[in-house]
């Protein structure tokens, strides 16, 4: 039988994959069924944990919100506030408001103060 000579294309596949995972440890790293197991894997990892990181920032900026607006020691909350701002039409969302928080407390106060009236 005649030899046949295997083309480029599996090569360079498995070469992609090894380069993707070319951080992983041991035989994770080394073996094209394992690497390519040890991809999905980290791909799935990836989407599941980005849709977590918003929820995870959202409950962060809560947080924030209303430890500020309970420093003020003024029987108000944070539920309130959310409350009396979508009764008025304001462009400030909860990660504006967070960053208010930390870097001008007095500027939240004011806000809340005017939510209020």
């Amino acid at each position: 039988m005649t030899r046949i000579k295997r083309g480029y294309i599996t090569r360079r596949r498995r070469k992609k994959i090894r380069l993707f995972a070319s951080t992983f440890r041991g035989a994770h790293s080394r073996l094209t069924r394992t690497t390519i197991q040890q991809k999905m894997r980290a791909l799935v990892s990836a989407h599941r944990d980005r849709r977590r990181q918003k929820i995870h920032f959202r409950r962060l900026w809560i947080a924030r919100i209303n430890a500020v607006i309970r420093d003020n020691k003024v029987s108000y909350t944070y539920s309130r506030l959310i409350n009396n701002m979508y009764k008025r039409p304001l462009l400030l969302n909860r990660k504006i408001l967070a960053q208010i928080a930390i870097s001008n407390r007095n500027c939240l106060s004011t806000i809340s103060n005017e939510i209020i009236k």
